[in-house]
């Protein structure tokens, strides 16, 4: 396996370990964060499942580059181990992209059923998001040694 084998690997693994990440939006030269959870694909992409009406939901409406920091639970004493990424954001309109999120989403955070009554819900009706990422940044002391800081482009 080379290095870039080892480090998409090591990536998805990662992903699949998590459930939560800080999601970093920004309009007006004003940045936002906000903790979402979140499930992703075999190729990297990210979903997550919000309101419409919380303002990471509403930015990303009028700025679709975003960031995103994920970390796993660890101490001052562990090795770092971290991942961040950037990409671009979009709510999924599409019947076809709605079932592919829900498909990779529903059971690893929430139930079907929960999904379907947040989504009809019509004070704060909920919708999914993706995250197609341009870049991964993975900080990983356990199995880089050294040089712990890899980068991949997509």
């Amino acid at each position: 396996m080379n290095n870039e084998e080892k480090l998409k690997q090591l990536i998805k693994d990662y992903l699949k370990e998590a459930k939560m990440m800080q999601l970093s939006t920004s309009i007006d030269n004003q940045p936002w964060v906000c903790n979402v959870w979140f499930a992703t694909d075999s190729d990297f992409n990210i979903y997550w499942f919000s309101s419409e009406t919380r303002r990471h939901s509403k930015e990303l409406l009028k700025n679709n580059k975003v960031a995103a920091a994920i970390v796993l639970s660890q101490t001052p004493k562990d090795p770092p181990r971290g991942l961040q990424l950037q990409g671009v954001a979009q709510v999924l309109t599409k019947k076809e992209d709605i079932e592919k999120a829900i498909s990779v989403y529903k059971d690893r955070i929430f139930p079907f059923e929960d999904i379907k009554e947040l989504m009809e819900d019509e004070e704060t009706p909920h919708k999914f998001y993706k995250i197609t990422p341009t870049q991964f940044v993975l900080f990983d002391a356990v199995n880089f040694g050294d040089i712990w800081r890899q980068e991949l482009n997509l």
